[in-house]
């Protein structure tokens, strides 16, 4: 039988009780209708991972007790950061949904000239809060220890001065006479930028080029961007991570 696996802040040490979050007490409650005694998993973000037991619950209040610890790795050898342009609400959710679960070391929003979405300082940090429990629950599910960071959104020129020079860089475009497939396998860690719908312009490839990042194709044919970021992500740990 699977068991239920929830994010809890740290610290997790064993033999302790721990308050479960609210939102965490009521997932548990209405949607996985669990009861007091079931046993259920605990990972902190940062890499623990422990079993253990629910002693009282209801839907505004859960405590456990942290019982053993469960080891194994389930992060990928290869750090990548996807820098993705914003996309459309469903559209972005689902890109870090799926490319927490391939992986991804962190995560970039950058705003492009052709990103339909605009934010002010409000509603970017509304954004990062929701994508930020985007990531957590796909964590929950897939199975990591280490949830990916989520870097707040920036214009993409404010991305290309912050990045690390010497990272492997990729840019995907349809245009680019060089596969994925055909790069080396990365010495250091890895960035791939993504543009949203309707792709990156000339003028912000050029800029791409100018910082280094190498343009490089996934086929002959357009993908959409949600298609793009989990096809790229997929060749790459299957290149060089973990996907074998």
């Amino acid at each position: 039988m699977r068991v239920a696996r929830v994010h809890v802040p740290p610290p997790l040490i064993q033999g302790t009780k721990v308050t479960l979050p609210d939102s965490v007490a009521y997932h548990l409650t209405k949607v996985l209708r669990m009861r007091a005694g079931a046993l259920v998993i605990v990972f902190d973000g940062i890499g623990n991972e422990h079993y253990a037991e629910i002693l009282s619950l209801d839907s505004k209040q859960a405590t456990i007790r942290i019982e053993e610890a469960i080891r194994g790795d389930t992060e990928s050898p290869l750090r990548i950061t996807l820098v993705q342009g914003v996309s459309r609400a469903e559209r972005m959710d689902w890109t870090l949904q799926k490319a927490t679960e391939l992986g991804v070391h962190s995560i970039a929003p950058v705003i492009t000239s052709r990103s339909v979405v605009r934010l002010d300082d409000r509603q970017a940090n509304k954004k990062l809060e929701h994508w930020q429990a985007i990531v957590v629950s796909a964590c929950e599910q897939s199975g990591r220890k280490i949830i990916p960071v989520v870097r707040a959104p920036v214009r993409l020129h404010e991305y290309f001065s912050t990045s690390t020079p010497d990272n492997m860089r990729l840019v995907l475009d349809p245009t680019a006479t060089v596969a994925l497939s055909g790069q080396s396998r990365p010495v250091k860690d890895v960035e791939l930028l993504i543009g949203p719908e309707g792709g990156l312009d000339e003028d912000e490839l050029q800029r791409a080029v100018d910082a280094g990042f190498t343009p490089v194709r996934l086929g002959p044919r357009i993908l959409r961007t949600e298609t793009a970021s989990v096809v790229a992500l997929s060749v790459m740990q299957a290149l060089w991570g973990d996907l074998q």
